[in-house]
């Protein structure tokens, strides 16, 4: 890689302090543009250029969603690069991504929310089932991210307040309210981990061998209760944190509050919900208007 893109990389590691999955991301995509331009220096591309690098990914069919991130890692290296490295222009100025379709998440209903967690507390009555039980009510209670859950120490939950400091994007950090079911299965978990956890593991949540719990692991242990739970349908953890906050914005309108708890800098991040509470009001209508149901032959 070029040293001025890999200065960029050192940026956002060190000053912005992004997540390596976040900078391995940008690395790549930044890859991808030296690739697409040959042997022409990034200081020496032009407008031109960038257009044509778009082009021909979108010979290749990627995806518009997958294209507009890439012009996005390339106007923000861009920009560092005329604010730091004395660049005299930014050639991604002024190039409009293509428009990708937009598609609202997939969400659990509450009575699958239900069924999933009543499921994981008629298991078996072990560890594991303890600590996979107060992870999933976790994400349904607090809207945390996958990250933010396996990051969670002892120290950052408080059981009398029922408050959770987590860790987001950027590293920032955020207070969100613990429901009482999530603090009920966080403490029937704690006594359990004592005999698990390796010496000096600040990790709420820990492996069979002690380790703090890694991210596939939680998919997997997901994924094991959705089918236990005869949910009938692939269940990733981003589906509990788009589940709380639909639930909550359903309940009581306050998308601001959704969005502080969710950790989103901006607030059209979290109206893709009010998209969500809109589908689940048309469809409550069309069931239960009388001027709204198709009459029958």
């Amino acid at each position: 890689m070029p040293g001025p893109i890999q200065r960029y990389l050192q940026y956002l590691a060190a000053e912005r302090r992004l997540s390596p999955h976040t900078v391995a991301a940008c690395q790549r995509d930044l890859a991808t543009l030296v690739g697409l331009t040959g042997t022409k220096p990034p200081d020496a591309l032009d407008v031109n250029d960038i257009r044509t690098a778009i082009v021909k990914l979108r010979s290749r069919n990627l995806a518009a969603a997958s294209v507009a991130r890439q012009l996005s890692s390339w106007r923000g290296f861009y920009a560092f690069a005329c604010r730091r490295l004395g660049y005299a222009n930014n050639p991604c100025v002024g190039l409009r991504p293509p428009k990708a379709p937009k598609s609202l998440p997939q969400v659990l209903s509450p009575d699958a929310c239900t069924q999933l967690l009543d499921s994981a507390q008629t298991a078996a009555d072990d560890a594991l089932a303890a600590r996979d039980r107060a992870m999933f009510e976790l994400f349904y209670s607090s809207g945390l991210r996958l990250s933010e859950l396996v990051g969670l120490d002892l120290h950052d939950l408080n059981l009398q307040t029922g408050e959770a400091q987590v860790t987001g994007k950027g590293s920032k950090t955020r207070i969100v309210p613990v429901g009482q079911q999530a603090l009920a299965a966080v403490a029937a978990w704690l006594p359990l981990r004592l005999p698990l956890a390796q010496a000096g593991t600040a990790a709420l949540f820990v492996s069979r061998r002690g380790s703090r719990l890694t991210p596939r692991s939680v998919q997997l242990r997901l994924d094991r209760w959705a089918r236990h739970a005869a949910l009938n349908q692939h269940v990733h953890p981003h589906m509990l944190r788009h589940a709380f906050a639909t639930h909550v914005l359903q309940s009581s309108g306050d998308l601001r509050a959704v969005q502080e708890m969710l950790g989103h800098a901006s607030i059209s991040t979290t109206q893709v919900y009010t998209h969500l509470d809109w589908q689940h009001l048309a469809k409550v209508y069309d069931q239960a208007h009388p001027r709204a149901r198709k009459k029958k032959d």
